[in-house]
């Protein structure tokens, strides 16, 4: 594989304000470059972070830089998606990948039945297709995949899995672009139906994780290691139910009536709700959603005066509720007393921040310890 960015630059990561663009700060301007990973990447992307970027080959162009890479924690980690079939393909000829040394790529962008797939390996004696995905959401020790559901993907893992079940062979190769990566998941937080798929075809299939460690020249991956997958852990706590972080916003100053709780004052901002549900936890996240509804919980009045910016779920077997609001309010710039606390010791289950929660590293770090990290625990290598 030639080298795929004869020119790399860097820059300071500055706003985001759609999935394919972004500015950042370079040589003390402003500039406007092209994000080709339409991931949502906010456990990557703050205010400050460094950017690697690559002059744009294509006259008129609308963005004068294309990004492809960022910073974390001094380490490079890969954005572009458009160049994950270029890795896979030299990795999988150079024989790096565990498993697959005999085979090389035969073809790129294989057609099968109504999906077309990303590679076709073989040699001599057998060909099968495989997929693959580039995984950029990982915390201290596990790494997940996908970032955002993923509807065609599903689609392929499904179709992997009829490949399998009818006596043929079929891969997923999942490159986790982070190096300190020790284990691999399906995000059953943010796609369950992903999770369950993958999880319903995976002794069928032959998938694998590998973790690459990169360089700032991003040409190939200086190493390779596969990472184990403890699927246990999603018959244990993947489902409809768990907890979830509702963010709402406010752009005045209100007196709302809630509830029995009578006129309550809320200052101009955001609000996180802590919440859980031991069942049904889509549906509570749906109905929090509605303006229609009878009214019942406290968040219900306030949902009525407020602006819907998003709602994260943290799927588990455990009751983590409190201790999610006590993580909340360690970063929380104020809060209101006694809200969504009448069943539970906790002082309050609603908080109040200036800026946008979700894009603040802090509470960004909480998602991350009750999603990734809390797993830590349950894996054994």
């Amino acid at each position: 594989m030639a080298i795929q960015y004869p020119v790399i630059k860097k820059g300071r990561f500055v706003s985001r304000p759609n999935r394919f663009v972004i500015f950042m700060e370079m040589d003390g301007k402003s500039v406007k470059a092209h994000m080709p990973n339409p991931g949502r990447m906010r456990e990557l992307l703050f205010p400050g972070v460094t950017l690697y970027a690559a002059p744009h080959a294509k006259e008129g162009s609308r963005t004068q830089y294309r990004i492809v890479g960022v910073d974390r924690e001094g380490e490079p980690v890969p954005l572009d998606t458009s160049r994950a079939n270029d890795t896979a393909e030299w990795l999988i000829n150079h024989g790096k990948i565990p498993g697959w040394e005999a085979y090389r790529v035969l073809r790129r962008e294989v057609t099968m039945g109504d999906s077309r797939f990303d590679l076709l390996l073989g040699n001599e004696a057998v060909q099968f297709p495989v997929e693959v995905k580039s995984c950029t959401l990982f915390g201290k020790n596990g790494a997940m995949f996908p970032d955002a559901v993923t509807a065609r993907g599903r689609k392929h893992v499904l179709h992997l899995g009829d490949i399998g079940k009818n006596g043929g062979r079929a891969g997923l190769l999942v490159l986790v672009q982070w190096d300190r990566a020790r284990w691999f998941l399906p995000d059953y937080h943010t796609d369950p139906e992903f999770a369950e798929a993958f999880r319903s075809v995976a002794p069928y299939i032959d998938w694998k994780a590998a973790a690459l460690q990169w360089t700032p020249d991003f040409t190939v991956p200086a190493g390779v290691r596969l990472l184990p997958s403890p699927l246990e852990i999603l018959d244990q706590e993947s489902g409809n139910r768990g907890d979830y972080l509702l963010v709402l916003h406010l752009d005045t100053a209100q007196d709302i009536e809630i509830g029995s709780r009578g006129i309550l004052h809320f200052p101009e901002g955001y609000y996180v709700y802590t919440g859980s549900a031991r069942k049904n936890l889509d549906q509570r996240m749906a109905r929090h959603r509605r303006l229609r509804k009878g009214m019942h919980w406290h968040i219900d009045w306030l949902r009525q005066k407020a602006e819907w910016v998003g709602c994260i779920p943290i799927r588990t077997a455990e009751d983590l509720e409190h201790q999610l609001a006590a993580s909340v309010s360690r970063i929380a710039d104020w809060e209101i007393p006694g809200f969504g606390c009448t069943d539970c010791h906790c002082p309050t289950h609603l908080f109040g921040f200036h800026d946008n929660p979700m894009h603040l590293p802090g509470f960004v770090q909480i998602e991350e310890d009750f999603e990734i990290n809390r797993l830590d625990s349950l894996v054994h290598e």
